[in-house]
């Protein structure tokens, strides 16, 4: 009899725990929200329109972040859907450039770096909309006005949920205001595949692409420098992305191992056989040739003297000279022209 007893004190005990701890907000397997993510919101929102982009002009940087805020605030965690971010949205829009768009799965900071806060290109993280959230984490809590900063919910526990559908919102306006030649850089080392099925780019952000607004998709499949190469162009997942883009009526360009990209990465492994300037000499042609710039102390600061110099002739491609600067006759790359796009 005291056994039983026991035992059913036993079970309140866990169940009454357990309710006091959901109660408490820590029954989530996520993060909580970001801890002052109201004054690192803002803070960014003066960022872009003063420093990063202030073409986009004047934002009401406080109005934007209540519009965030209410999108989540005082409601269940896991009921939280896309729609919710439209006031946000609107507030925060402005023009995309043309050619300036970069989507992307499966490698994140490379994006942020290469993309240069959008002085290169545009990507979601390069927005204003995208900048206010990059890197963040938040949720509230059903009846109450209160962040939860102990913990939120992942897409595995429940898919609507704040963060989930913040960038389901992003990546479907981000789509929709891209123009011109829309770049997409694949991770082709990437387990299961650089184009992921389920994805933001598969589920969002193709379904919302403005063919009449989009003139070529060029796909960049590039590999990390130490890792495996599991996807190229024209085979497995990017054989598909390819075959769904060009059913769809896009023209489509696929490049493996981008130049621009490969050697952005190679800033991490300057060791890496990859990454050497032996490596790069092997492709005279132009593909590799603006390592020299960062792997020679030197060439850049000598280039201009140098290419006031006759070419020597493309029959001694080991001349600096002629690798510099003699791309009419030897390849088509161009030391000066191209060294302020790397």
């Amino acid at each position: 009899m005291m056994k039983n007893l026991f035992l059913s004190l036993f079970l309140i005990s866990v169940l009454f725990m357990n309710s006091f701890l959901e109660v408490q907000g820590g029954k989530w397997k996520g993060e909580g929200t970001t801890q002052n993510l109201e004054s690192i919101v803002i803070g960014r929102c003066y960022d872009y329109i003063r420093i990063v982009n202030p073409a986009v002009g004047e934002k009401n940087c406080s109005e934007i972040w209540e519009a965030f805020k209410n999108a989540f605030i005082n409601k269940d965690p896991c009921s939280i859907l896309p729609k919710d971010y439209e006031l946000f949205i609107n507030l925060s829009l402005h023009t995309i450039p043309p050619n300036k768009s970069l989507f992307w799965e499966n490698n994140h900071l490379l994006v942020n770096s290469f993309a240069d806060r959008g002085r290169r290109y545009m990507s979601l993280a390069d927005t204003l909309f995208g900048f206010f959230g990059d890197f963040l984490n938040w949720c509230g809590q059903a009846n109450s006005i209160e962040l939860d900063y102990e913990s939120c919910p992942t897409t595995e526990e429940c898919e609507n949920n704040a963060v989930e559908s913040f960038w389901r919102m992003a990546s479907i306006t981000y789509a929709q205001h891209s123009s011109g030649v829309i770049h997409v850089l694949l991770n082709g080392s990437a387990v299961g595949g650089a184009y992921p099925e389920p994805g933001f780019f598969a589920d969002y952000e193709i379904p919302n692409l403005q063919k009449d607004k989009i003139s070529q998709i060029a796909i960049w499949v590039v590999d990390d420098v130490e890792g495996p190469d599991i996807d190229s162009c024209g085979t497995h997942t990017v054989e598909k992305l390819e075959n769904r883009l060009k059913t769809l009526g896009y023209d489509v360009t696929c490049t493996d191992n981008y130049k621009s990209v490969m050697l952005l990465l190679c800033v991490d492994y300057p060791d890496n056989s990859k990454c050497t300037l032996s490596s790069s000499l092997l492709f005279l042609t132009g593909s590799v040739l603006p390592a020299a710039y960062h792997i020679l102390p030197g060439i850049s600061d000598m280039k201009d003297s140098l290419c006031h110099q006759p070419c020597f002739g493309c029959q001694n491609h080991l001349r600096l000279t002629v690798m510099l600067c003699c791309s009419p006759q030897c390849g088509s790359f161009s030391g000066v022209r191209n060294r302020e796009g790397l």
